[in-house]
C-alpha cells in the first residue's frame, strides 16, 4: 500500500477520532455532525467575518485550528520519518474542489533534534492565517507553540508563507501580505525554543520584495529607495543576507543593486 494511501487513512482516522473529542475541542457547531463539513463551515465563517468587519473571536478561530492540530499530530505520529510531500498531498483532501482562493494548509519540517514541524494555515481570501508548531514530547508529537494575531498582537496574518532557515535549530521566517502588484510584504524571523515561538526580528513593509533561503543564510531583496514622485518605481534595490549567530538574527551582508524596472500596468 502506498504511503499516500496510508496517510490518507491516517487523516480519516483523525477525523473520526475528532468527532468524539470533548465538545470544547471539536471543530463543529452541533453534536453528531460531520466534522469535516463543520470544519469547512467554520473556515468560511472566519473569512466572511473579517471581510464584513465583524468582531473576531479567538475561540472561533481555535475551532478549525484544533481540527488541523489533530490531523497534523496523527500524520507526524504515524511514521518514524514523515514524508512532507506525501503528507501535504493528503492535506489537499481538506479543501473543496475547486479550492477557495487563498486557502491552503502545509506541513513544513524545521530544524532541531528531534526535528520540529510547523503547519502554515491560510483560511482563505481575506481570512486569518496562523502557524502551529509541533514538537515531540515523550516520543509523541503534539502542539507546542502557535503564532497568530491573538498570541502575537503585531503579527500580520495575511497570505502567510513560511521559509525554514537551514540551521541545527528550528529557525524560520514568516512572509506576510505579498499579494499586491508591488509584492509588498513583511518578513519576520522566529526560533522555537522548546516552549514557544520567540520573535527574533521583523522588517518594515518592503516593496518589490523577494527572498530565498540556502545553506549560506536567508537572502532578502527589496526596494531600498522608492521614487517619491512615482511610488510604484524603485530608485535602488537592496539585497541583504541574514543568519542566526549566537542566538541572534543578524544582517551579515548588504549590497545595493541596479534599480528595478518600472512595474507595468
Amino acid at each position: 500500500m502506498g504511503q499516500i494511501v496510508i496517510i490518507a487513512m491516517t487523516i480519516a482516522v483523525a477525523v473520526a477520532q475528532f468527532a468524539f473529542a470533548p465538545a470544547q475541542l471539536q471543530a463543529q457547531g452541533k453534536n453528531g455532525g460531520d466534522s469535516k463539513a463543520n470544519f469547512r463551515a467554520d473556515v468560511a465563517g472566519l473569512s466572511s467575518a473579517r471581510l464584513n468587519g465583524s468582531a473576531e473571536s479567538e475561540g472561533q478561530e481555535e475551532k478549525p485550528l484544533v481540527y488541523l492540530d489533530s490531523i497534523a499530530s496523527s500524520i507526524l505520529n504515524g511514521s518514524a520519518k514523515p514524508d512532507m510531500i506525501v503528507a501535504n498531498q493528503a492535506l489537499l483532501a481538506l479543501l473543496p474542489d475547486p479550492p477557495p482562493v487563498g486557502e491552503n494548509y502545509r506541513l513544513v519540517k524545521l530544524g532541531g533534534t528531534p526535528a520540529v514541524y510547523a503547519m502554515v494555515v491560510n483560511f482563505g481570501l481575506g481570512g486569518p492565517a496562523a502557524v502551529r508548531i509541533y514538537a515531540a514530547t515523550t516520543g509523541r508529537f503534539a502542539l507546542a507553540a502557535k503564532i497568530d494575531h491573538f498570541a502575537q498582537q503585531d503579527f500580520f496574518d495575511s497570505d502567510l508563507e513560511l521559509v525554514p532557515v537551514p540551521e541545527s535549530e528550528p529557525v524560520f521566517v514568516t512572509v506576510s501580505g505579498r499579494t499586491d502588484d508591488l509584492s509588498t510584504g513583511i518578513f519576520s524571523a522566529w526560533r522555537f525554543d522548546g516552549h514557544s515561538a520567540v520573535s527574533l526580528w521583523s522588517s518594515d513593509l518592503l516593496q518589490q520584495s523577494n527572498y530565498e533561503s540556502d545553506a549560506n543564510g536567508f537572502h532578502l531583496t527589496y526596494c531600498g529607495q522608492v521614487d517619491e514622485d512615482h511610488p510604484s518605481q524603485c530608485l535602488k534595490m537592496t539585497r541583504d543576507l541574514y543568519r542566526l549567530q549566537a542566538g541572534e538574527w543578524k544582517r551579515v551582508e548588504s549590497a545595493d543593486l541596479p534599480a528595478a524596472k518600472p512595474i507595468s500596468k
